[in-house]
């Protein structure tokens, strides 16, 4: 038996036609570079840059009046964390976002549900909870602060005619400081909850019909479905929804400034007004910058520890 040997040349030239077939490598191209880049430069720009330069600006004595500015240290830090009304200003924060958050998912959930049994009204019905949230803050604020009128408001109007309270007795829902934060809450949750919604709505029909039908044959009914299949396959949404509203509610500042103006005796006076304060009425521009990365470092606390309970769920 003899074995066939290859010659040099024959090695050779099979090697050249493995080499032939095999795909070429393109070179790669710089064009994309030149498609990201406006993005990036925007990015640095209106973002990186602000973000390093109230950094720094938290240590000096940086002011609007135009005097030069010179290296403070941590004391703009300090007084921040010694400033009562900065902390009274961050409960009031911690209190919207305690009663906001709650009501945003579970009304969120709950219309879900019910846009996705309703066949044949569910374009309406989408349209109806999402309109609201494309509103502007001003719009919103107009329209909600009419309602909240004493005299000629319809909030009162109705609850005078359930016979909740006499005419005498109208509330002044913005004046008052037992109600002001509530109604700001209210507003919001009319304004907002139709983001959530639609986040819900889209992880509900994402949901394999069979799932449904192997529990109906089970003998499950839908509220036994309801707890069993579809709140359990809705953690991950709620996860999000949840950390997405702690950050929005932690940053409330338009609807609140625009309808008490952080009022009565500072009741709805929440953190990012006090920062405006502290920058464009009171000119220190170093200790508002000093005030607002106590709130970033806040924020991204709760995001963490959010993000950390719902990691530690799944798995």
């Amino acid at each position: 038996m003899t074995v066939k040997t290859e010659t040099p040349d024959e090695a050779s030239a099979a090697t050249a036609r493995q080499e032939a077939l095999a795909p070429q490598k393109k070179p790669r191209s710089l064009a994309g570079l030149w498609f990201v880049l406006p993005f990036f430069a925007a990015y640095v720009l209106f973002l990186v840059w602000p973000t390093i330069l109230g950094l720094y600006y938290s240590f000096t004595d940086k002011s609007l009046t135009g005097r030069p500015v010179s290296w403070i240290g941590l004391d703009n830090w300090a007084e921040a964390f010694g400033d009562q009304r900065a902390w009274d200003a961050l409960w009031n924060t911690a209190v919207f976002t305690l009663y906001s958050t709650p009501p945003l998912v579970i009304i969120a959930i709950i219309l879900a549900l019910l846009v996705n049994r309703a066949r044949k009204m569910g374009w309406f019905l989408r349209m109806a909870f999402f309109a609201p949230f494309v509103l502007p803050v001003s719009v919103v604020t107009m329209i909600w602060m009419w309602m909240y009128q004493p005299d000629g408001g319809l909030v009162n109007h109705y609850l005078q005619l359930l016979g909740i309270q006499s005419p005498e007795a109208a509330t002044l829902w913005l004046q008052d400081e037992n109600t002001a934060m509530m109604a700001v809450v209210m507003t919001t949750v009319w304004w907002t909850v139709g983001f959530n919604f639609l986040l819900y709505l889209a992880a509900i029909q994402s949901i394999q019909p069979e799932v449904y039908e192997a529990a109906a044959i089970d003998g499950a009914n839908w509220w036994q479905q309801l707890w069993g299949i579809t709140l359990p396959l809705l953690k991950k949404t709620t996860g999000l929804v949840i950390v997405l509203q702690l950050i929005a509610s932690l940053r409330i500042f338009d609807q609140m400034y625009l309808m008490t103006a952080g009022g009565p005796n500072r009741a709805t006076e929440v953190a990012i007004h006090y920062i405006y304060i502290a920058g464009f009425e009171g000119f220190r521009i170093g200790y508002a910058s000093a005030l607002s990365y106590v709130l970033f470092v806040l924020i991204l606390i709760v995001s963490i520890v959010q993000f950390r309970i719902f990691s530690r769920e799944e798995d």
